[in-house]
């Protein structure tokens, strides 16, 4: 009898690819959370933000604790610095195996006395934003076959928010391009989900409260806003939003796509 082929010892024994993300709006609240995760996971992580001081500051942290992560400065509005980025991404990093959409502004105002300039911005982030970084990536993704997309939605998006009406109507356009995204090219095996998130404690929701009262109006509710509060009492922390949106990366979530899943405390009733 012949003898067996020998093996390879160096393929039977070669590590795996490490996976690589890029997160939007890394610099901080729900972004950051998302990146600290991803790391701490061993994935390499390019971290796109307009914010180049806070960025930095977290590359810092992240490097400290043995992670590998990109800076990337740029705005989301803008196509080319967008693709620029996605390209030095891969180029630095590898193929991307993961993307993030959390890039988001929140401008508040009742519709009467909003202003084309608000209106324009708020959709030029987390509407535009989400179209030029998930293009960008995807592009990339559909001759590998592989990948997985989430965007950072909000709850927003499918229950209405007194003075939040641009808000919410870019985070449910945003929603639905990245269902559509995800129809298109679920023949490449490419995942596309959304996190919806409710009150979260991050600077966007202290924002719209003076400074300590942003708490118990989310959690017990506002009758004068028809705001029914959160059923859970209390606020989401970002790392709440981070692990939902590390599940829909991951091969666990693998025959999930097209999906909304909504972490608020139950804040909608499960609108």
């Amino acid at each position: 009898m012949g003898e067996a082929p020998a093996k390879d010892a160096t393929a039977e024994h070669e590590a795996p690819r490490r996976r690589t993300a890029l997160v939007t709006g890394a610099a901080g609240g729900i972004g950051a959370a998302v990146a600290r995760e991803l790391a701490a996971a061993g994935t390499a992580v390019a971290l796109l933000d307009a914010d180049e001081v806070a960025l930095e500051t977290l590359v810092k942290e992240l490097e400290a604790d043995g992670a590998r992560v990109l800076a990337l400065v740029a705005d989301v509005r803008s196509g080319p610095e967008v693709d620029a980025a996605v390209a030095r991404a891969e180029s630095e990093l590898g193929p991307l195996d993961h993307l993030v959409n959390t890039a988001g502004v929140l401008r508040t105002g009742e519709v009467t006395g909003y202003s084309d300039e608000d209106w324009e911005f708020t959709f030029a982030v987390n509407t535009t934003g989400v179209f030029h970084v998930s293009r960008a990536v995807v592009a990339r993704m559909v001759p590998r076959r592989s990948g997985a997309v989430v965007t950072v939605a909000s709850n927003s998006a499918t229950v209405p928010r007194w003075n939040m009406a641009a808000y919410a109507a870019s985070k449910a356009a945003a929603a639905s391009f990245t269902r559509t995204l995800g129809l298109e090219v679920a023949r490449y095996g490419i995942r596309c989900n959304i996190v919806a998130p409710g009150s979260t404690e991050t600077p966007m929701l202290t924002s719209m409260y003076p400074p300590g009262g942003a708490v118990r109006p989310s959690v017990e509710g506002s009758p004068d806003t028809y705001r029914v509060g959160i059923p859970l009492g209390r606020l989401a922390r970002p790392e709440d939003i981070a692990h939902a949106v590390l599940f829909l990366l991951s091969d666990r979530a693998s025959h999930i796509t097209l999906n909304d899943l909504v972490v608020d405390g139950g804040a909608a009733l499960g609108a």
